[in-house]
């Protein structure tokens, strides 16, 4: 800031103690302090300018702002003049609380109102003399200034927000980025400091399933993710309306404080009694019921550690989120119905391709079988036959049978393989289950395995049947990729909490024009491609949380990365 020859603020070098008693000087106090702030929208620096213009211009020898955030018991200094200055943090908490301590003698105090609620308190010390009759009312006048602005520039982050998170719907994320996308905007607005939830409601079965939540005091998100609630008629009927309820756990019971008898709703998405052992537990909850015109999609719950933390400024706050959440519940049904769709087409095509690659080994095998037969019945109607021969023939036949047999075998179990889920899955078993498969057709087209896949890796959060799916489509394109053989390198390793995933070829590689298209729905550079493979793939991964990079060079190969969370603790789930 720049400061005049005495080194205070010029802007106020004509601004006297005095001269602040009187509306007028007041009024040009603030526009000239908030005239410094044009186009700012950080809420902090608001305060900042205030407290130092106002301790400035009052002549105060200390100024500091505290707060009392909601469901905290003591005020905390969020701001001073000088910088190591402190003020009465009781008498803070005392104001805040519509309590009337006696002020100290040379100690002015006004209120801040912020998210609908009393926040903070602007305090103002000087020992000599005190304040001139007047200055608490000049002091009140800047402090419903400063409320006003900071609220103003709270409802501007708010639409920049929901901004942001409409841009997000429009570029497409997959549906869980989207949940995110949605509870963090939420954390920057509500300050829940527990966490927040999307559940989806099945109508099949009558549960609520949990598919994200943020955990704010570690920064991460949930190991309960997939957990179930059931719930009985009369609590589905408020999945419908589109209501928020608000709760607080008193004396060790929610009691709602919105009027709508729901209680038994805190009662059953309460986590503290489902959730691991150092889970904190929620004292203050809201829940809203997301639906569209077809009925109840799910519910959205923001929890907070301490009760009374949400009233009526953070209900107003989830209720301009229910539609965004509604939205992204309604596109995650839509989206896992086409990925559905899709997967299904595309495992057709994958058997259909693999019958055409193995009907070249059923023919070899079974080639051998008749003219053995032939011979046989030949030698039997000329004379007596030679057991040794007999014999010989036999095992051959056995072992062209049994290699046919083989083959069907192991297109039957990928067949199969066709439940869905999100975990765990064995990244070594999947991997083995299609090299059996397609190893014929790497063999006869002389392409060399180079296995890299370390012992003990942990289960990794997509099913078994997908990763199946995700090894065949990628193996698969690189055989197709080694039209005169080559080596195909696969490696799996942990790292951190990932399974890092390598599929390599040195194959004909692509050049950049198809590198950009190739992920596109229906995009194909094969003759009979449905061109669903890659969308596939990326589908799979997205579904586990994962992500999957694709690098290649014309004439130099190509190398497909994908990294997988693990499954934590408390995940759930079985291998299928």
């Amino acid at each position: 800031m720049p400061g005049g020859p005495d080194g205070r603020d010029e802007s106020f070098a004509d601004v006297s103690m005095n001269q602040l008693l009187t509306d007028f000087d007041v009024h040009r106090f603030i526009f000239q302090t908030s005239a410094k702030l044009k186009g700012a929208s950080d809420p902090e620096r608001v305060l900042r300018q205030y407290l130092r213009s106002t301790a400035e211009a009052m002549q105060a020898d200390r100024a500091c702002i505290a707060v009392l955030e909601a469901g905290h018991e003591a005020a905390e200094p969020l701001f001073a003049v000088p910088a190591d200055a402190t003020c009465d943090l009781s008498l803070v908490a005392a104001l805040l609380r519509n309590e009337q301590p006696p002020i100290p003698r040379g100690t002015i105090c006004a209120r801040l109102t912020r998210r609908g609620r009393p926040w903070g308190i602007l305090v103002l010390e000087k020992a000599a003399a005190g304040f001139p009759t007047g200055s608490p009312r000049a002091l009140a006048h800047i402090a419903d200034e400063v409320s006003d602005l900071v609220q103003r520039m709270d409802g501007n982050r708010l639409s920049e927000v929901r901004a942001r998170i409409d841009g997000k719907i429009m570029r497409e994320l997959p549906p869980k980025d989207l949940y995110y996308q949605i509870l963090d905007g939420l954390h920057q607005l509500a300050r829940y400091d527990h966490s927040a939830a999307l559940w989806i409601w099945n109508p099949e079965e009558g549960v609520l399933e949990l598919v994200a939540e943020q955990i704010a005091w570690r920064k991460q998100k949930s190991t309960m993710i997939g957990r179930t609630v059931t719930l009985g008629p009369g609590l589905q009927a408020l999945l419908g309306n589109g209501v928020v309820y608000g709760f607080d756990r008193l004396h060790g019971a929610w009691t709602e404080w919105t009027p709508h008898g729901a209680t038994a709703l805190a009662e059953l998405v309460d986590g503290s009694g489902a959730a691991p052992h150092d889970r904190r537990s929620e004292n203050a909850m809201l829940c809203a019921a997301l639906g569209a015109r077809d009925g109840p999609l799910g519910m959205l719950t923001l929890a907070a550690l301490a009760p009374e933390t949400f009233r009526d400024h953070e209900l107003a706050i989830v209720e301009r989120f229910t539609l965004l959440a509604s939205l992204a519940l309604q596109r995650a049904q839509t989206v896992e119905q086409l990925q559905g769709r899709m997967l299904k087409i595309e495992r057709h095509n994958a058997l259909a391709h693999l019958a055409r690659g193995v009907a070249h080994d059923i023919n070899n095998a079974l080639g051998e079988v008749l003219p053995l037969v032939q011979q046989m019945r030949a030698d039997l109607a000329d004379g007596p036959l030679e057991p040794a021969t007999l014999a010989e023939d036999l095992h051959r036949i056995e072992h062209s049978l049994q290699v046919t047999r083989g083959i069907f075998g192991r297109m039957l179990r990928f067949a199969r393989g066709s439940s869905r889920s999100v975990g765990p899955g064995d990244i070594g078993r999947a991997f083995e289950t299609v090299r059996d498969v397609l190893a014929e057709s790497l063999a006869r087209r002389e392409i060399a395995i180079r296995a890299q896949i370390d012992d003990g890796l942990p289960a990794v959060r997509c099913g078994q049947s997908d990763l199946e799916r995700l090894f065949f489509n990628l193996i698969g394109n690189a055989r197709d990729a080694m039209p005169g053989g080559g080596q195909l390198t696969i490696g799996a390793r942990a790292s951190g909490g990932h399974v890092e995933l390598l599929i390599a070829d040195d194959g004909i590689g692509m050049a950049p024009e198809t590198l950009s298209e190739i992920e596109r729905p229906f995009f194909s550079t094969k003759e009979h491609g449905t061109g669903l493979g890659l969308s596939t793939c990326r589908s799979i991964v997205a579904e586990g949380g994962g992500d999957l990079l694709i690098e290649s060079r014309s004439g130099d190969g190509t190398r497909v990365t994908v990294h997988f969370p693990t499954v934590l603790a408390g995940d759930g789930g079985a291998v299928d």
